[in-house]
């Protein structure tokens, strides 16, 4: 299982927002490349990155700053916000970023979706599914859909997604702890691995999801305004998870 620190980036500072709304930002740095190295440093085998600038706007003034993250840390690196191109996850792949997270593209344009997961490279592309209500939005979560998730996952599982990034909105930010059920059943019957989102608040909402990735289809958990405000701490929720990941292996 893997713990995904999460840099949201924002006019070029690392800031998070409740539920997604851009009105309820706090900016918890002005150096988002130190909180990179800050949590690469504490054990991060992964970080997760969201431009949010491209979320909402379609268009990047942070590409120096995430180029700058890639060089400053030895670990992969996931990206999302804004990517609505084939041009534009070229760039992000040639910057350095390993993973790219896809949503608006996936959802309102299937075919441009399909080509991308065909020309990158394999293992690079996944999808992030925001949903609020049993509903999935799209363009930085403001936009709302006709889809559910069951609806859509069958033409992401045939068309070579990598990975699934489930977040909750109404706990994105909130600390309110995860939807277990939610996440549950959908790391059960996806054939993608899935990570969770939204709510990763504590070490016992890591405790709680870790049989999901022993059991089911969990490839791991994003956190970020938990880490930020200290009610997770990533050395803690790192070393637990190896030790865990030991006991299950030592198990089978």
């Amino acid at each position: 299982m893997i713990l995904f620190p999460a840099v949201d980036i924002r006019g070029g500072k690392a800031v998070r927002l409740n539920k997604g709304r851009a009105d309820a930002e706090t900016i918890f740095s002005n150096d988002p490349v130190a909180m990179a190295k800050q949590w690469e440093e504490q054990g991060a085998q992964y970080l997760h990155v969201i431009d949010l600038d491209g979320a909402f706007d379609g268009i990047s003034p942070n590409t120096g700053i995430i180029s700058e993250i890639c060089r400053s840390v030895s670990i992969p690196v996931q990206l999302g916000g804004g990517i609505r191109s084939e041009g534009t996850a070229q760039r992000w792949l040639d910057a350095g970023i390993t993973r790219l997270i896809i949503g608006t593209m996936a959802l309102e344009h299937p075919n441009m979706y399909e080509k991308l997961c065909r020309c990158c490279p394999e293992g690079s592309i996944g999808v992030s599914l925001d949903a609020e209500k049993g509903r999935l939005k799209t363009r930085g979560w403001v936009t709302d859909t006709q889809y559910t998730i069951d609806a859509i996952l069958p033409r992401l599982e045939s068309c070579g997604t990598s990975f699934l990034i489930y977040t909750d909105i109404e706990r994105d930010g909130t600390k309110a702890g995860i939807n277990l059920e939610a996440l549950s059943d959908l790391a059960k019957k996806s054939s993608i691995p899935v990570i969770a989102a939204g709510g990763v608040a504590t070490l016992e909402d890591i405790r709680r999801l870790h049989p999901l990735s022993v059991h089911a289809n969990l490839q791991g958990a994003i956190t970020g305004q938990a880490i930020y405000e200290g009610t997770l701490s990533v050395a803690e929720a790192v070393a637990w998870i190896r030790q865990a990941d030991l006991q299950s292996e030592q198990i089978r």
